[in-house]
């Protein structure tokens, strides 16, 4: 009987192993992604910045303005 128990907590255990592993594995997963799309945001948000830059300077230009971020 002492046995049967002893081998019972040892199944339990590597279960539990396996189960935590499997989690593990999926998480370390949904992270990589969430760090590429983080990554391809912050690739996109400068893009869209250097097109407003360059929008704004067009305007300032062609309105005989100073260029906004240059000095005179």
């Amino acid at each position: 009987m002492k046995n049967f128990i002893t081998l019972g907590a040892l199944v339990i255990s590597l279960a539990l192993i396996v189960y935590l592993y499997v989690r593990l594995s999926a998480a370390e997963r949904e992270l990589a992604q969430a760090q590429r799309h983080v990554a391809d945001c912050e690739q996109v948000t400068f893009q869209l910045q250097n097109q407003l830059t360059a929008q704004a300077r067009d305007k300032a230009a062609a309105a005989g303005q100073p260029v906004p971020g240059e000095q005179e």
